[in-house]
């Protein structure tokens, strides 16, 4: 069987043949661990260029500015703080000893042991950061890995599995390519651990695949992250950083603004901020505009339009940013321009489905604590985004709902921060990584526990005497 996703052995001789060398070798030292994370960090200094251009070839067009931010850059970034942290990170932590067994000897600590094999299955949006970001706590926690990226990217998917192969052993690290039947494969093996990237609808198939084999997993997924504008927010700035985030990539991201809560008076207000800021940031228009980034296929374009034909059919406000007055019917690809949607209803497709694209929903409040109410009445999002100068208020958004990460007075940034975990909640996902945490993520925490030479525990075996009865009685007061 050929070892290039097939489903069925190809996948499980890989698996076995990880799992054996992890064995063999045992727990990797600091310098192994050290040359993983090297190789990754070269592999995407030396050949960065070309996953950017693979990345707008699947894409139809991406921004190869954007993509050597966002998957270049930030992946080394990555990969260079867990390398500068990770003779601290693999030190055991010292743990108290119960009284008085501590001054006569015992010791406890905690060390940290790599699992073994982990499995990932990285996404579309960011094919190369949601792959080699996850690597940086893997090889850091001395871990072999296995990698199944999307299907939708496919010439950036068979470029990292080929400058894989030249940078790793099949022993360390191999990407396994193919479709959704390979993926569903891939989830069915008895790795020891899986990080999957995507939407929550999927995470329920890897949940129970997983499940037969008992693999612990972390799911990173999405749903629709909030912004609650305060009054107290400077309108312009707030707009132009959340429409930011909103044209990043075309608002493919998990962690994209999905519906804003703005203040009822300044609905029309915040419109025309953020019309300004995406002129201001893409004055030649959007349709040529190299800086602007296409949708990533017929299928999602097709669904992202049915948003907003759903919205207007039921009498929502539909607003396009278009600068130019661009006609996005005649193109090679699928670019789209950015849309407002004023005041949407939650029987609107808009409101219930991670959108995933350039469209903003804008709702309107007249006071925080509603904002917040109908955050907590919908599913615990990835991101929640508060702009203003309010101590008072931001602290009441911040400590009566509940999200997987938040930024404040910007949106998306929190990801970007390598020392603060990046994971969800409830459907939003489990676990997190980056960083300290992606290695705690990946590592098993292995209690050692050590005894006293002392014999002061024989009061503890039968046959059970006063002392004993003393000892346990002691333990029994309030």
């Amino acid at each position: 069987m050929a070892l290039d996703g097939t489903p069925g052995t190809g996948m499980r001789a890989l698996l076995d043949r990880q799992k054996a060398a992890h064995l063999r070798d045992g727990i990797p030292s600091l310098a192994r661990r050290t040359e993983w994370l090297d190789k990754s960090i070269d592999l995407l200094a030396m050949h960065g260029d070309a996953f950017n251009d693979a990345m707008c070839q699947d894409f139809g067009h991406r921004s190869k500015d954007q993509s050597n931010l966002t998957d270049i850059a930030g992946s080394i970034g990555a990969l260079k703080f867990a390398k500068a942290n990770l003779a601290k990170w693999m030190r055991p932590e010292k743990r108290k000893v119960e009284f008085p067994l501590g001054l006569l000897g015992s010791k406890a600590e905690l060390q940290y042991q790599p699992k073994g094999v982990i499995g990932v299955l990285s996404p579309w949006n960011f094919p190369v950061n949601l792959t080699f970001t996850p690597l940086a706590g893997i090889f850091a926690a001395g871990n072999r890995c296995m990698i199944k990226p999307s299907e939708f990217t496919e010439a950036t998917s068979e470029l990292m599995k080929e400058l894989i192969a030249k940078y790793y052993s099949p022993e360390e690290c191999v990407v396994v390519t193919g479709g959704p039947e390979a993926g569903a494969e891939f989830t069915k093996l008895p790795l020891d651990h899986i990080l999957f990237t995507g939407a929550t609808s999927i995470a329920h198939h890897v949940m129970r695949a997983a499940a037969d084999n008992l693999v612990p997993l972390t799911l990173e997924l999405g749903g629709k992250s909030p912004v609650i504008l305060g009054r107290s927010a400077d309108l312009q700035k707030a707009a132009s950083r959340i429409m930011a985030g909103k044209t990043l990539n075309a608002g493919q991201i998990c962690l994209a603004p999905d519906y804003a809560f703005v203040p009822k008076d300044k609905t029309q207000d915040f419109v025309n901020a953020a019309t300004r800021a995406v002129e201001a940031m893409y004055p030649s228009g959007l349709k040529e505009n190299d800086d602007y980034t296409s949708i990533i296929n017929q299928r999602h374009f097709d669904r992202i339009s049915g948003y907003l034909d759903d919205a207007r059919a039921k009498g929502a406000q539909v607003i396009e940013i278009n600068p130019k007055g661009e006609n996005f019917s005649q193109q090679p690809h699928h670019k789209m321009a950015p849309h407002i949607i004023i005041d949407p209803t939650d029987d609107m497709k808009v409101m219930q489905d991670e959108i995933f694209g350039p469209i903003l929903p804008v709702k309107s409040y007249g006071d925080a604590k509603d904002a917040v109410a109908y955050i907590n009445a919908h599913p615990r999002p990835l991101g929640l985004y508060y702009f203003g100068n309010d101590a008072a208020e931001k602290d009441f958004v911040l400590n009566n709902t509940t999200s997987g990460g938040v930024t404040v007075n910007d949106v998306i940034f929190h990801v970007a921060q390598e020392d603060l975990p990046f994971g969800g909640v409830g459907p939003s996902g489990m676990g997190a990584y980056h960083g300290r945490d992606g290695f705690l993520e990946f590592s098993h925490k292995k209690a050692i526990y050590t005894q006293t030479n002392n014999e002061i525990l024989a009061m503890m075996r039968p046959p059970y005497g006063d002392k004993f009865r003393a000892q346990v009685k002691g333990r029994l007061k309030k």
